[in-house]
């Protein structure tokens, strides 16, 4: 478990407070899917992700971004027990979805 600092927990609460979600989102996972094409296995459903134009400029990917970033959210909330509030999301992705785990620190890389 990690024991954050007040210092800690105000930058990431600060950082967090100034990201334009509906933007970042989905071009964080945008970037993420044409940087690493494996992850595009993931997002059968989501229709042409055959190229960046059609990755960055389809909307399921967009949808879904905002969501993944809204859920960074929870942990905002939560920083003394991250591990407990994603249990079942964790649960859902890997045992159901079967993400790799790596992706996760793929989709994070893409934030910056």
């Amino acid at each position: 478990m990690v024991e954050w600092t007040d210092f800690e927990r105000a930058t990431i609460q600060d950082i967090f407070s100034k990201m334009d979600y509906e933007v970042v989102g989905p071009a964080a996972l945008s970037r993420c899917l044409i940087v690493y094409p494996w992850t595009q296995r993931y997002f059968g459903s989501f229709g042409n992700l055959y190229n960046a134009a059609a990755i960055t400029g389809n909307p399921n990917v967009a949808a879904h971004g905002k969501v993944v970033l809204h859920g960074l959210d929870r942990a905002l909330k939560n920083m003394d027990n991250i591990k407990a509030t994603y249990a079942e999301l964790s649960v859902l992705h890997s045992e159901k979805l079967h993400v790799d785990p790596d992706n996760f620190k793929v989709m994070l890389q893409g934030l910056n």
